[in-house]
């Protein structure tokens, strides 16, 4: 037996109608659809690290275990311990859940972490650092009993079959804001790009064109082509003057490349992350100094993220066709497994919760269907750490055009809901609708999850919900009053 065989064999490939090229392919498509967060999350998180508590500004440096770093410096220990932390969820995810997903710092939960934990609760980063820490413990030990798996499943049946529509709009809105083709407007607070006037917009309406062309032909890697054509069209523009130099390509991206050189760039990345984690070690130690401050933090992170992933994971797997008639995910404490560990070794080298990507849906949608797929985008994860700095040379608005293409492939979900039912038509309406508008896919959950209770009830049907789906209708309510009295400064700590 040759090594693919002994791949195909170890992953299931035959078990998953599945080959090796169409894994590598969804591997990379992920990848690419993902890579963004290499460069967002380091950006947002070093905003935690720079934030001054006592003259409440953001400051270009910061003292890390008595020693002076730069706002650049911070920012590349933290896209390193970024890559770091996605490979370590990933291989899990790769080898023991043996599912297509990717995983890495989540999107919002760092906004959480950096402006709502550290900027406006006045939680001093190495703190935070250590609550998130303790999250990915309790999920440890919560996945380890079955007691995620559990709670996941009490979802209504409606909720369940909703996710992954809802996170199809959710990726649609934020794809079509991204490559401006959807822009602010005061009157509506949104409205149509002007293609004539925006660069990005003319250029990502010709990629998103091109990448949906290929796709309807049944091109396998169409994605793929379309993120490679519309960056490298973007570079060329630039490169041949038609624009100038941060039109089309990231913020002085093209300036670095050109002056400094790709040698010199890679030469210089600041690979030495141990300040993070002795930032991380003196967070520990914080924690008796206010443990009442520590505990709603954790409970926050706890919160969020456990109905973020689950969210992600139920609507990544019914692209892949991964769930029961139930609208549950065999084993799926498995994959919980890997954002638990994720979460806890990524809190222990400097960054925030990891979680399951929503962008795993571009792979699941190139055919990616085993472990193999995570294993190519944790490779990816590997490679990346050799060029960081060339990474901020990805424009955002090529790897988005992804999302866009996804989010609408994902609307096809709307079909298992019945419509005809009002507990079902109106507790999945909600789930679908609040997601993009409150750009968080817990609250299209909470939606969902509140409402269908009251509904059966006021229906006569209240034999239909079980005790489990009341509790997880009131803990929603109870977290939004404590958040909202927080967020009003009717309590504060």
């Amino acid at each position: 037996m040759g090594a693919f065989d002994r791949i195909g064999a170890y992953f299931g490939f035959d078990e998953h109608d599945t080959d090796l090229r169409t894994e590598l392919i969804a591997g990379v498509t992920t990848f690419l659809a993902m890579a963004y967060i290499i460069v967002v999350n380091p950006a947002i998180l070093s905003q935690a690290i720079l934030w001054d508590h006592e003259t409440g500004e953001f400051q270009s440096e910061a003292t890390i275990d008595g020693t002076v770093y730069g706002q650049g410096e911070i920012i590349q220990m933290l896209a390193v311990v970024t890559i770091l932390a996605s490979i370590a969820a990933i291989l899990v995810m790769a080898f023991y859940a043996n599912r297509p997903f990717g995983l890495a710092p989540g999107m919002g939960l760092n906004a959480f972490f950096t402006f709502t934990v550290v900027v406006i609760l006045g939680v001093p980063w190495q703190l935070a650092l250590a609550a998130v820490f303790v999250e990915g413990v309790i999920f440890i030990a919560l996945t380890a009993v079955g007691a995620r798996r559990y709670i996941i499943e009490l979802f209504p049946e409606p909720v369940k079959f909703s996710v992954g529509a809802g996170i199809g709009v959710f990726l649609l809105f934020l794809g079509l804001q991204e490559i401006e083709l959807v822009v602010p407007y005061d009157a509506t607070m949104v409205t149509l790009g002007n293609v004539l006037q925006s660069p990005v917009a003319a250029l990502s309406l010709a990629g998103l064109v091109l990448t949906l062309l290929l796709y309807a032909r049944g091109l396998r890697g169409s994605i793929i082509i379309g993120i490679v054509t519309t960056a490298v069209a973007g570079w060329v523009l630039t490169l041949a003057g038609v624009v100038g130099p941060d039109v089309l390509t990231p913020e002085g991206s093209y300036d670095e490349v050109t002056n400094e050189g790709l040698g010199s760039m890679i030469a210089s990345v600041q690979y030495d992350f141990t300040p993070l984690f002795w930032g991380f070690v003196d967070g520990l130690g914080m924690i008796t100094d206010d443990p009442l401050v520590f505990a709603l933090v954790v409970f926050t992170f706890f919160f969020v993220d456990f109905f973020d992933t689950a969210g992600t994971l139920i609507g990544v797997s019914q692209i892949g066709g991964f769930l029961d008639e139930g609208g549950d995910l065999p084993d799926i404490e498995k994959p919980l497994m890997a954002d638990a560990v994720g979460t806890t070794v990524g809190a222990m080298i400097g960054t925030s919760t990891v979680t399951t990507f929503i962008e795993s849906s571009a792979g699941l949608e190139e055919g990616g269907r085993t472990g193999f797929t995570a294993l190519v985008v944790g490779g990816l994860f590997g490679l990346a750490l050799l060029i960081v700095p060339l990474m901020q040379a990805i424009p955002q608005y090529a790897t988005y055009l992804a999302l866009v293409v996804v989010g609408i492939i994902m609307l096809q979900g709307v079909t298992d809901i019945d419509w005809q039912d009002p507990a079902w038509a109106i507790s999945a309406g909600l789930t679908i609708t609040i997601m993009p508008l409150t750009t968080s896919i817990a609250n299209g959950l909470a939606a969902g999850i509140i409402s269908y209770p009251l509904l059966k009830a006021a229906m006569g049907e209240r034999r239909d919900v079980s005790p489990g789906q009341w509790v997880l209708a009131i803990a929603f309510i109870v977290y939004f009053v404590v958040y909202f009295a927080v967020e009003a400064g009717m309590v504060v700590f």
